[in-house]
């Protein structure tokens, strides 16, 4: 990656969001997009002393449209519209969220369908190219007319006005930041305000973070389920290639090929692979585990989809159209992106579902196929994992609730002009919960089932569950964000089995190597075929 992004007419790449907005990657605007935003900004202007009504240049905005603004104040009209539009409440949005949405604001002002003025793009730019973060709030946004709220804080701070984050982390107001930074703040002409404000750009950015996480928490998924289907001593014959080919689902597919790729080699497999093993089927969170995390990949690729089109959106009201007239539109209604946000929360809690019922069979002494109950060390005088595993319950129970859909709600506002409303921001913000319980839950299936490893020896696991243990228990550092763009820091071991100890900051270390990627990167470490 560059050390800019440069935006312009064209899409962002879902690849570029994330650097910008997780690995703080600086951006400029293209000479194409300053182009097309002068082009656009001519048609505006001549519309603004036009004794015509047009919406969102001489008229009030949702239910007040009908109401005309005199010239004179037309330039006032947008400041008002960004102080009280900028109206959320409760706790902040997390940095990456706010860069990823300023960006995709900017990509949208850099296609010259928006109207705004070359030098409110290039301010917003260099926010971000600077590292000046906006202080956003949770609640605002109904995913309609665009993420309002969240998005009016933004513009508020290109206003010298807010609060913001300066790079170092630091909330001071906007206008100290920019001026140490010689940035000059805005004052908003015709059409600014409703430019800066009208997209879907947070639940978008939402989106697209979440795709990363979860391209990374699947594979996550199919290494943990293979180690807990290896320390169980179930069988891999299911996962024959021909036996998946029956059923030609692509997720599937590359699901089955990871678990047979990461059980290869396996001497407590080969152990009872013979005629003599009278195990004759496993159970469906064993067996059917390629089926689950193959349909979640499926969803996954349908949800990439639509975020790939959304990316090549242009999301205003009004819009500069390509013949140079500016038409009114309902292009910011949410729901495309709210139905996939809703989606993915889906197989998200129901991958942390079965995941947490091989946790608790590896701790079943009725059915953990020869394991000490709860893998304790002193059963009855120790614990085990016992507790680990209602920890796991705790957020599956959790990730269940979050899978109920926000977008099947609407609560009509602005006196009944806006009626309808896809609750998207919502959604999005269940899901980044959602994303964060799944890695939890697949945290601790990974350290049961190197425990649980641990106890089949003399016998030794494959090749790849060995070098995730020894990552387990070695502990490491990760220098870059993880899943929803957590740092880990270095962190201690986690020693093998013996007497009860202090769970929780094991199952923390667990968190950090599924949340680096470091999980992944030991399996591949000693696979011919990386984890897909």
């Amino acid at each position: 990656m560059a050390e800019r992004v440069v935006v312009g007419v064209g899409p962002v790449s879902e690849r570029e969001v994330v650097a910008v907005a997780r690995h703080g990657i600086g951006v400029e605007l293209g000479a194409d997009a300053l182009a097309a935003i002068e082009a656009s900004r001519g048609i505006v202007e001549a519309l603004a002393e036009d004794a015509e009504p047009h919406y969102g240049i001489s008229t009030g905005f949702g239910a007040l449209a009908t109401k005309h603004i005199p010239v004179e104040r037309r330039a006032l009209l947008q400041q008002s519209l960004i102080r009280s539009h900028a109206a959320g409440s409760g706790p902040e949005v997390e940095r990456e969220v706010v860069r990823a949405m300023m960006l995709l604001r900017l990509s949208t002002l850099a296609t010259g369908r928006t109207g705004v003025r070359a030098t409110t793009a290039r301010t917003l730019a260099a926010l971000l190219d600077h590292g000046i973060t906006p202080v956003v709030r949770e609640f605002g946004s109904l995913g309609c007319s665009g993420d309002l709220a969240p998005l009016a804080h933004v513009a508020l701070a290109l206003l010298g006005e807010g609060q913001v984050h300066d790079p170092n982390g630091n909330i001071r107001p906007s206008a100290e930041v920019m001026a140490a930074f010689g940035i000059e703040p805005v004052r908003l002409a015709e059409k600014e305000g409703l430019a800066l404000i009208n997209g879907t750009d947070g639940m978008l950015g939402q989106l697209v973070l979440a795709l990363r996480d979860l391209d990374q928490l699947l594979r996550t998924a199919d290494i943990t389920a293979a180690m807990s289907i290896e320390a169980m001593l179930g069988t891999a014959r299911v996962f024959a290639a021909d036996l998946q080919a029956l059923r030609p689902q692509p997720g599937q597919a590359v699901a089955a090929a990871n678990m047979r790729a990461l059980l290869a080699h396996s001497p407590i497999v080969a152990s009872h692979a013979g005629p003599e093993c009278t195990y004759v089927q496993d159970a469906y969170s064993m067996r059917c585990a390629p089926q689950v995390a193959g349909a979640a990949r499926d969803t996954l690729a349908y949800a990439r989809s639509v975020a790939g089109r959304e990316l090549a959106a242009a999301i205003d009201n009004p819009v500069v159209t390509l013949d140079g007239h500016v038409e009114s539109n309902g292009n910011f209604h949410g729901a495309p992106i709210a139905y996939v946000l809703d989606f993915l929360a889906i197989p998200v809690a129901d991958l942390a579902s079965m995941s947490e019922r091989r946790t608790d069979r590896m701790l079943d002494v009725a059915r953990s196929r020869g394991l000490s109950p709860f893998l304790a060390d002193d059963p009855g005088l120790d614990s085990g994992h016992m507790i680990a595993q209602y920890t796991q319950a705790a957020v599956v129970s959790e990730l269940k609730r979050l899978a109920v859909p926000a977008s099947v709600d609407s609560i009509p506002s602005s006196a009944m002009q806006e009626d309808h409303v896809s609750m998207g921001w919502s959604a999005a913000r269940k899901l980044r919960r959602s994303v964060d319980g799944l890695a939890r839950v697949l945290a601790i299936e990974l350290l049961t089932a190197a425990r649980a490893l641990d106890q089949r020896a003399p016998l030794e696991p494959g090749p790849a569950a060995s070098a995730v243990v020894a990552a387990l228990r070695s502990g490491g550092v990760n220098e870059r964000p993880g899943v929803n763009g957590h740092v880990e820091g270095r962190r201690a071991g986690v020693p093998g089995a013996g007497p009860d100890r202090f769970l929780a900051p094991e199952i923390e270390a667990a968190l950090a190597l599924v949340r680096s990627g470091a999980a992944v990167a030991a399996a591949n470490s000693v696979l011919d075929s990386p984890v897909m």
